[in-house]
């Protein structure tokens, strides 16, 4: 007798190892993907302007870091003591002018360089609403608390929502041309549109991207939100604000994740981090045993095996801690 309907998902066409640059925009949902291929030793680059909700604010920060734009002065906007960009996170506001542009740049530097090496791109939207400035026109990543009398608040229309996507599709094929796109939409909920206008909202970012990406090979659409809300469906799997999903939540979306679009090789040389990385967040209540000692000596010949099994994982940081508690 089955009590749930669970999402079962066929393998990917386009798969990813651990040699492969990923790149991941988008909501917080993507900050979340990152952290767990950073978990586990893949070579990723999350959220390089912070977060973003919608697909125009992703389709701009993608166009930014493409052409190597550079921000200026006019490009910020003064609130409340602070420099801010509307294309970026309040992570890189700063009351310091200077500071926030050097931030911003580096940052774009750095995109377009890795922009250029990446194999798999993940975007995730949260959102088909958008704050218009008014005062110029700019729809913003983020609003850094200025009143809202100061925006336009809507919805993006179906076509609109298309047509962006398609454009981000293109703008990166032509810059990157042998880049996969994994689309998702996230779980999470924009409850104060209400129930039924978040209903909207992300059954517009879903047809937007079934439109989008029906006819290329590249690009393909990872079901995170259908996971949570048909598969898991219950509040035990979200947080106290019965919103953002929780860590079992997450878990449970990431293997479904790394199962699907991961290769049976990448598969095996997961598993054998996990060990590594079990080892590392075990707290040992006495570094200096004899115990211990042998523990971190194994645990460096076991690094040192898995490099030379699987030259391309980058391992360095967790060799460097174990032989730090060398005595």
């Amino acid at each position: 007798m089955n009590f749930r309907t669970e999402i079962n998902l066929e393998k990917s066409l386009s798969t990813i190892n651990h040699f492969d640059n990923i790149l991941t925009i988008g909501s917080c949902f993507a900050e979340n993907i990152a952290e767990y291929f950073k978990a586990n030793r893949f070579n990723v680059f999350g959220n390089p302007f912070g977060v973003l909700y919608n697909p125009i604010s992703i389709f701009n920060s993608l166009k930014f870091a493409v052409e190597k734009a550079e921000f200026e002065e006019k490009d910020l906007v003064f609130h409340q003591s602070e420099w801010h960009s509307f294309y970026h996170h309040s992570d890189f506001s700063s009351d310091e002018k200077n500071i926030i542009l050097k931030k911003i740049n580096d940052g774009i530097i750095k995109t377009n360089q890795f922009l250029k090496l990446t194999d798999t791109l993940i975007i995730t939207f949260g959102t088909s609403y958008v704050y218009k400035y008014l005062a110029n026109g700019i729809i913003a990543s983020n609003c850094h608390k200025i009143p809202q009398k100061e925006f336009e608040y809507f919805r993006l229309t179906l076509d609109e929502t298309t047509k962006t996507i398609i454009d981000i599709i293109e703008m990166v094929e032509i810059f990157n041309p042998k880049i996969k796109i994994i689309f998702t939409v996230s779980p999470v909920r924009h409850w104060k549109n209400g129930a039924h206008n978040n209903q909207l909202s992300k059954a517009n970012l879903l047809l937007a991207i079934d439109e989008a990406i029906k006819s290329k090979s590249n690009c393909c659409y990872f079901p995170s939100y259908e996971i949570v809300l048909d598969d898991l469906r219950d509040y035990r799997f979200y947080n106290s604000d019965l919103v953002h999903p929780n860590k079992i939540a997450t878990d449970y979306i990431w293997e479904k994740l790394y199962n699907s679009i991961c290769s049976e090789e990448c598969l095996k040389t997961i598993s054998e981090i996990s060990k590594i990385v079990a080892a590392r967040n075990h707290r040992v209540r006495n570094i200096n045993s004899v115990e211990n000692q042998k523990f971190l000596h194994v645990m460096i010949t076991k690094i040192g095996q898995l490099q030379n099994k699987y030259p391309y994982l980058n391992l360095n940081e967790d060799l460097n801690y174990f032989k730090s508690q060398i005595i």
